[in-house]
């Protein structure tokens, strides 16, 4: 794996481009010279390996030959208050619409993907960040019971 990184103004705006030439983009918060345009590298970090880790569910779940009709992740994250500002906790939540997919599908879905595939993860809790998750599966509205019509 290979990625380059360029500054590209006055300020802390950079540009990043990996080997096919995909580009991300990071600036710093304006009382430290950025501008605030893009997302600071650590937020981007968490967003990788939230990314990371739906990736490895999503494919669990589809080898399984569960259907996905929505999934959706968020973070809080806390980090250290002195530098260096590593996170010190991390806890995730999956939520996942599928007609057929049980909690069990779910959450062993999510211990392969923290246990064994998503290196995001297991290197964010080998560097003694505490990593928690919570689950949810929800059914397509049609077939929600107990949801009022109208």
């Amino acid at each position: 794996m290979k990625a380059e990184l360029e500054l590209v103004d006055s300020g802390m705006r950079l540009v990043g481009r990996n080997e096919r030439g995909q580009m991300s983009f990071f600036d710093a918060d304006p009382a430290v010279g950025g501008s605030d345009s893009a997302p600071r590298p650590l937020e981007v970090f968490l967003q990788a390996m939230m990314a990371c880790t739906a990736m490895d569910v999503l494919s669990i779940l589809r080898k399984k030959r569960r259907t996905v009709t929505a999934f959706r992740m968020s973070a809080e994250a806390e980090r250290a208050a002195e530098h260096p500002r590593v996170f010190t906790r991390i806890h995730l939540r999956y939520e996942l619409v599928s007609p057929d997919a049980t909690e069990q599908d779910l959450q062993r879905a999510i211990e392969l993907s923290q246990s064994t595939y998503c290196s995001a993860s297991i290197m964010v809790r080998r560097s003694g960040c505490t990593l928690t998750w919570e689950a949810q599966l929800l059914r397509p509205e049609s077939q929600a019971v107990g949801v009022p019509e109208g």
